[in-house]
Parts: structure tokens; C-alpha cells; sequence
């Protein structure tokens, strides 16, 4: 018999949430340095194939294992297998999985927290050229005290308001977060229409180019399918959970494709926002990690107001 968990109180609320699992770092940090790095429109279009063609399908099927078993993935199969069957021993890589993609994502939002309290104390210089931002962002690397502090504060918080529970806790807080981070977003992305370097950005983004992948074409359908399954949070068990908590009333097909829908306009909106910044301010677009913070970090230094945003 299923053990008793809570439910989101609303439908709202656990598309937003699920969506949240998917969008952050895959989406507004790694899509749009990998997309600089493997040519622009032409990586997005094969990134969007392996999103349909598979990131879907794997989203759905998550979403039936958690909610089938009403448990964690530690117990997920156990409950659904027939007897004899192997399907538990799954649970093992998806938990080491977890413990490892948990330290990354800890270590890249402690650098989000640092640029935030930067912003936020106003420490950074106002129209800051991007080669001091680029130096910042190196002096942070090569600083291991700020780094491990800022990555402890993110995992404590995050402890905290786990434990207040699914309602109380993550529903509550990770619903207006979401909704502030797609406000800041849209924002961003029209203002990116006001920028100098706004139609090469966007020639850039959206206009394939075939050339830039005579060279990579193979590591470029690697990196678009890892993408796929990387910014869906696919694979690893943390769908099912969300999963494993969702109401009978609505169907699966339903909430994955409204899940990736949501993830995939965040990813295509940080695109607009990132790549007019890159040509307006002299950025290579395919800078890699650091594409981010460099850009992000010039933009708002250039802006009325920027540390409030």
C-alpha cells in the first residue's frame, strides 16, 4: 500500500515547482554559453529535436514512475517491478547521480548568491568594462574561502526550506521566486531591444549557420542531446519525485509538455537576453563558463538602477 505524502495545493504550484527542477543553471547559465560555443541557431534547432524527440518522452515517464509509487526513488521501483525483476537496482546510480549533480549545482548558485550580495551591498562599480568584470569573476575562482561560504549558505537554505515541508516549504517560496525570475527575464529580454548590439545578438541566436559545425557536427549533437536531458532534470530521479507528489486529477502527457514548455521558453529567453548584451559590450559569445556573469554583470553595472534589478 502507497504511503500517505502530501500534494501540491495547487496545480499552479507543481507546474511551477516541477519547471523550477528544470529551470536555473541548465537554462539561464549552460544553454546560452553552450549555444555561443557550438555556433548559435543551427545547436538550438538540434537541441530542440532531442527535446521532443526524447527529453519528453523520458519527462513523462518519470512523472508515472513517482506518481505510480506515491515514494522516493529509493523505494520507487521496489514498489512497481514484478517480482524477480531488476528494475531497483536504477535507484543506485540515480542516487549517486544526485549526490554529484548536487555539489555542481551547489558550487555554481553560491557564485549566483555571491554577484547577487555584490549587487545587492553595491560593490560593483557603476559602467564596468567587461575585462574587469572577466577579472572578477576569475578573482572569485581563485578565492576558496568565499566560494565554500557562499556554496554553505545555498545548501542551508535550501535544507531549511525543505524541511518546512512540501506545502509550507518549497511550494510556498519556490511559486513567487519562479514568478520573479520570469518577470526579471521578460524584462531583461525587452530591454536587449534597446541595445546597440541587439540584431547581430539575434542574427547570432537565430539565423542557422551551417559552417560553424563542419568541424564539431559530432560533439554539437552530443552536447544538444545532453542539453536536452540536462535542463529537463531527466534521468536522475528528481522528476519522479515531484512526481510522486502530484495530484491523480490531471494527466501526465499534460503537465510534462506544459513542464518543458515553460523550461524551454526560459532557455530561448535567456538567449535574447545574453547574446545582444555579448555583441553591444564586445563579449565573445562562445567564452564558455564565465559567459554569464561577465555579461550579466556589465549589463546591469551600464544600467540605471541595476543593483535593484
Amino acid at each position: 500500500m502507497n504511503e500517505k505524502r502530501e500534494q501540491f495545493k495547487t496545480r499552479l504550484g507543481f507546474i511551477l515547482i516541477a519547471a523550477g527542477c528544470a529551470v536555473g543553471i541548465g537554462n539561464v547559465w549552460r544553454f546560452p554559453y553552450i549555444t555561443g560555443q557550438y555556433g548559435g541557431a543551427i545547436f538550438v534547432l538540434i537541441y530542440l529535436f532531442f527535446l521532443i524527440a526524447m527529453g519528453i518522452p523520458l519527462l513523462t515517464v518519470e512523472l508515472a514512475i513517482g506518481r505510480a509509487s506515491r515514494s522516493s526513488i529509493a523505494k520507487c521501483y521496489e514498489k512497481l517491478e514484478e517480482p524477480g525483476t531488476k528494475w531497483h537496482v536504477n535507484k543506485w546510480w540515480q542516487l549517486a547521480g544526485n549526490y554529484i549533480l548536487m555539489s555542481f549545482y551547489g558550487i555554481i548558485t553560491g557564485w549566483m548568491l555571491y554577484y547577487f550580495l555584490k549587487f545587492a551591498f553595491g560593490t560593483v562599480e557603476s559602467n564596468l568594462p567587461k575585462d574587469v568584470a572577466l577579472e572578477g569573476f576569475i578573482s572569485l575562482l581563485a578565492d576558496p574561502v568565499t566560494l565554500y561560504m557562499c556554496m554553505a549558505a545555498v545548501v542551508a537554505f535550501s535544507f531549511m526550506i525543505v524541511a518546512l515541508g512540501l506545502v509550507k516549504g518549497v511550494e510556498r517560496y519556490t511559486k513567487p521566486l519562479m514568478m520573479m525570475l520570469i518577470i526579471l527575464l521578460v524584462f531583461m529580454a525587452v530591454r536587449s531591444c534597446t541595445m546597440s548590439g541587439f540584431a547581430d545578438g539575434i542574427s547570432f541566436y537565430l539565423k542557422p549557420d551551417f559552417a560553424k559545425l563542419e568541424n564539431n557536427f559530432g560533439e554539437a549533437i552530443w552536447a544538444a542531446m545532453g542539453q536536452a536531458f540536462f535542463t529537463l532534470s531527466t534521468g536522475m530521479g528528481g522528476i519522479a519525485i515531484f512526481g510522486s507528489y502530484m495530484s491523480n486529477r490531471h494527466r501526465l502527457l499534460n503537465e510534462a509538455l506544459f513542464i518543458a514548455g515553460l523550461d524551454t521558453a526560459i532557455a530561448l529567453l535567456s538567449g535574447f537576453v545574453i547574446f545582444p548584451a555579448c555583441f553591444t559590450y564586445g563579449i565573445n559569445p562562445d567564452a564558455g563558463p564565465n559567459l554569464l556573469f561577465v555579461s550579466m554583470t556589465t549589463v546591469f553595472s551600464n544600467m540605471y538602477l541595476g543593483s535593484m534589478w
